[in-house]
């Protein structure tokens, strides 16, 4: 490499799946017939309207230039009406929500518009690992906390107040919890609330989950207090099908949004209009009924998926939600990254190693839903066939 890349390259690595793909595709070109289980991608269609509304919209000849930093109001409204609809939470939508491409977007704009360089971040683990990469990218120091399955996989307050949190900005949450499925009660969020006020820390829950397997839908902001020490990222990837449109939003007090508004109006030139156009028309069209819909093929398919770790005598909860089955390995495997690599090995099956969420995760795996019955029972007979011959 002639030019030095910057500390702040060197301080992260490749994301894992980026990584992880470009070895299966290279598998599947040497002939390899992959079942990919790892990637929560949906496969499933978005609600028809959107997509007759993006054809529709993208057939205008007015409807391919910039568009506005924040959004046009008619898929700001369209997330208000979500929010008070499903959460019975109230945004002045021309203030308090700004659409984003995609809610991890959001984290590096949040990141950026409250951290100062050295400022330190509460990171769950185990925890998506964008928390960590873009805090480190922001030139924050992190400061892990233990998310533990004797604990239901919620925050020991009590351990966390152990620590010097005079210098934490930001706390990140994730409630239904990414990885391992654990839905989060009324008296954790309030108790997340009054810890944000104790230790002036800003809470960001990240919410991309609420809508799969799931019909206690939970917003941070359906509890008093929240909006003066919380934010709010959702999206439309899970809970609609809409991952590769990259539609999401954050949520919050007018004077926090200007703030990640002026980092986002840097970055961006606006979201394609057809696209926001459709997305607000999802958001508009998507019922109870829509969701039941979905949720009864991720039932079927996590029938299966609770098949194959029975066959790998992995320990799992039936009571988590979200689109991925979490579960704890048994004692022969050194770690979830070994029993990975063996199955891609021998099965030709990818299943998540749980350590590339934080150490917690070690002894777990992660099965994502986005696959076909028919794709999660030819793995299952792949691996019991693996299992029988060891």
């Amino acid at each position: 490499m002639i030019i030095s890349a910057s500390e702040r390259a060197n301080s992260v690595q490749e994301y894992f799946f980026s990584q992880k793909l470009k070895q299966i595709r290279s598998l599947v070109v040497a002939g390899h017939k992959i079942i990919n289980l790892g990637i929560g991608n949906p496969d499933l269609p978005p609600p028809s309207e959107a997509v007759y509304r993006l054809v529709n919209e993208a057939s205008k000849p007015n409807t391919h230039g910039y568009q506005s930093y924040t959004g046009v109001p008619e898929l700001r409204q369209a997330f208000a009406d979500w929010y008070s609809r499903f959460y019975g939470c109230e945004f002045n939508a021309d203030n308090e929500i700004l659409p984003l491409m995609g809610s991890k977007e959001g984290i590096m704009h949040i990141s950026l518009a409250f951290l100062n360089q050295g400022d330190t971040v509460l990171i769950p683990d185990p925890g998506y690992p964008t928390y960590t990469s873009v805090s480190r990218i922001a030139g924050a120091k992190l400061l892990p906390y233990n998310l533990k399955k004797e604990n239901g996989w919620m925050p020991d307050f009590s351990e966390i107040e152990q620590n010097d949190l005079s210098g934490v900005k930001l706390m990140w949450i994730n409630y239904p919890n990414m990885p391992t499925g654990a839905p989060a009660d009324h008296q954790f969020f309030e108790e997340i609330i009054s810890f944000a006020y104790r230790h002036k820390i800003l809470i960001i829950n990240d919410n991309p989950y609420d809508f799969v397997l799931n019909t206690d839908y939970r917003s941070i902001f359906m509890y008093p207090g929240a909006k003066d020490v919380s934010l709010e990222l959702n999206s439309l990837s899970k809970s609609h099908n809409m991952a590769g449109w990259r539609v999401g939003a954050v949520f919050g007090r007018a004077d926090y949004i200007a703030t990640i508004l002026k980092i986002k109006s840097n970055m961006d030139s606006g979201m394609f209009l057809p696209v926001q156009l459709a997305a607000a028309t999802a958001l508009a069209s998507t019922t109870d009924t829509w969701h039941e819909t979905n949720n009864q093929i991720y039932l079927e398919r996590r029938t299966i998926a609770w098949q194959i770790l029975d066959a790998l005598q992995c320990d799992y909860d039936k009571h988590a939600q979200g689109l991925f089955v979490w579960a704890e390995i048994p004692g022969h495997y050194q770690s979830g990254f070994e029993l990975s690599d063996l199955l891609l090995d021998k099965a030709e099956v990818f299943i998540t190693p749980g350590g590339i969420f934080g150490e917690n995760g070690l002894r777990y795996i992660r099965i994502s839903l986005c696959a076909t019955e028919e794709q999660l029972t030819e793995a299952l007979e792949r691996i019991k066939k693996m299992t029988q011959a060891l």
